[in-house]
């Protein structure tokens, strides 16, 4: 009779692997649970909660995410400059147009777990335009979002 050994991975011990993802046609949504998923590295067998044993995921072609429906004219960014009347805000198309790495880099943020950790993994998200990325030298593997 054999026991089963979980098992549990110590701080510092997590994988340096690169995925990169092209964001061209996908939801933003589909994308974002994606890559939380494999920032968290819960797409490993040996994933441990407390740890980082996530990946570190570069996104392209931020500038052409899909907003499904009519998001892209309904859904608003908000910020508050801490002034009296200081509330300003964005639909997501407008956000798209003029910063597509912090659309696809906030709907990342609000899918990862609500704690310190999630500083740490979302460190490990490069989000850039166009195809060409700086992290090439790393042989990132390619990550298929479905």
């Amino acid at each position: 009779m054999h026991r089963r050994q979980t098992t549990n991975l110590k701080p510092g011990s997590g994988s340096n692997t690169w995925r990169v993802v092209d964001a061209a046609g996908i939801p933003l949504g589909r994308l974002a649970s994606e890559v939380a998923i494999v920032l968290m590295g819960k797409h490993r067998p040996d994933y441990t909660a407390h740890v980082h044993c996530g990946e570190n995921v570069v996104v392209t072609n931020a500038e052409k995410v899909e907003l499904t429906g009519r998001k892209a004219i309904h859904r608003l960014k908000m910020r508050y400059t801490e002034y009296p009347g200081g509330l300003k805000t964005q639909t997501y198309g407008q956000v798209r147009e003029a910063d597509p790495e912090t659309l696809v880099k906030d709907a990342v943020r609000r899918m990862l777990p609500k704690n310190r950790l999630s500083r740490i993994m979302l460190q490990s998200l490069h989000v850039v335009k166009g195809s060409a990325h700086p992290h090439a030298n790393h042989k990132p593997k390619e990550l298929k979002v479905s």
